[in-house]
């Protein structure tokens, strides 16, 4: 009889399953603090129990752990500086998703070379999370596969769903049972309705198939996520930040009976994709802020040591250090100067009420 199934799969490779790489690779108790501790600000935040603002910075995507580590050690010492208006979340994006090829991330391809270890991707990542909540930073993260949370979800403080997933009943399912607060982006066209209908979604209990901490297939049961927020991240080439803008997205949570609560992306079609411009975003939503906006709770901003981008070279060792492989990104002196700058003028703010 000839065969049905599995016609264009090469190999199935076995994964460890999660418990073995949380075993490998265990939480601190450092670690534990830092998440839960994280996880509570940012909830704080959205509740409007605390007056701050978070921001999302980081590269755009993870690909060397020791140059991310070196930046995770800058931006713990700038989180402490601006502590007092601003709470700062490493972006920390282990997947990244394709228009057709190409670097898919550190998990799927960790030695840059095409070789797909993902086993060894997925404990590395777990051990790069350990080592930035070790610091005392929360990380956040896009969830891409619905799997990868099992194995890395108890380090993670922040979660985005993106562009092209935000319209995916896959990730909906998955968001109403992250323990995270979770960003919903709206499309890559600019329409927020998508995003909307996602946060709605995510926010009520579902059922759907995934694995346990075995690695067995079972009916994951959800209890629904009320932390989905909206994420304004531009689209078709027009950025959607500026306060018309801003002020529709308010409306239309409101209509859908949804906390008005915005992130504003000050990368991607918000700042044109030229990294340059995002300390003029953030400045233009500081001030919307200082002006007496209430809706818009956090930014994101995707930063590295060095300004720019790569190609991956055929030898990654090659690679210029601490410099982004896929999106281009903001110097550390320039992210330095913007968030000391936008954390400056909130204080103006808190002291002039």
């Amino acid at each position: 009889m000839q065969a049905t199934a599995n016609l264009n799969i090469a190999a199935f490779d076995t994964m460890p399953a999660p418990e073995e790489i949380l075993r490998r690779v265990p939480i601190t108790d450092r670690a534990t603090t830092t998440v839960l501790s994280g996880r509570a600000t940012l909830e704080a935040i959205l509740d409007r129990r605390d007056p701050r603002r978070f921001v999302v910075v980081g590269p755009c995507s993870m690909h060397d752990p020791v140059a991310g580590l070196d930046y995770a050690h800058r931006l713990r010492g700038l989180a402490d500086e601006v502590a007092d208006v601003l709470v700062l979340v490493m972006r920390v994006y282990f997947e990244k998703p394709r228009t057709t090829t190409g670097w898919k991330g550190f998990i799927n391809d960790p030695f840059l070379n095409d070789t797909f270890h993902i086993a060894d991707g997925m404990q590395m990542a777990r051990d790069f999370l350990l080592a930035v909540n070790e610091l005392g930073l929360p990380a956040a993260t896009e969830a891409l596969d619905p799997i990868a949370p099992q194995y890395l979800g108890d380090l993670i403080a922040w979660t985005a769903i993106g562009a092209r997933t935000a319209e995916s009943q896959t990730h909906r399912e998955m968001s109403s049972g992250l323990s995270t607060p979770v960003g919903f982006k709206n499309g890559t066209d600019g329409s927020i309705d998508t995003a909307i209908n996602a946060i709605l979604s995510a926010a009520q209990p579902h059922s759907f198939l995934g694995i346990n901490a075995l690695g067995q297939s079972c009916v994951v049961r959800t209890r629904g996520n009320r932390y989905g927020h909206l994420v304004l991240r531009g689209g078709d080439s027009r950025p959607n930040y500026d306060t018309v803008s801003v002020a529709m997205a308010e409306q239309a949570l409101l209509k859908a009976q949804l906390p008005a609560n915005l992130v504003i992306d000050c990368s991607h079609a918000n700042s044109h994709k030229r990294p340059e411009l995002q300390p003029l975003v953030m400045q233009d939503v500081i001030n919307q802020i200082r002006a007496g906006n209430h809706s818009i709770l956090g930014m994101m901003v995707e930063s590295f040591i060095e300004a720019g981008n790569q190609p991956i070279p055929a030898d990654p060792a090659r690679l210029k250090y601490g410099c982004s492989v896929t999106d281009a990104c903001i110097s550390w002196p320039t992210t330095e100067h913007m968030i000391r700058e936008g954390a400056a003028a909130l204080r103006i703010r808190d002291r002039a009420r």
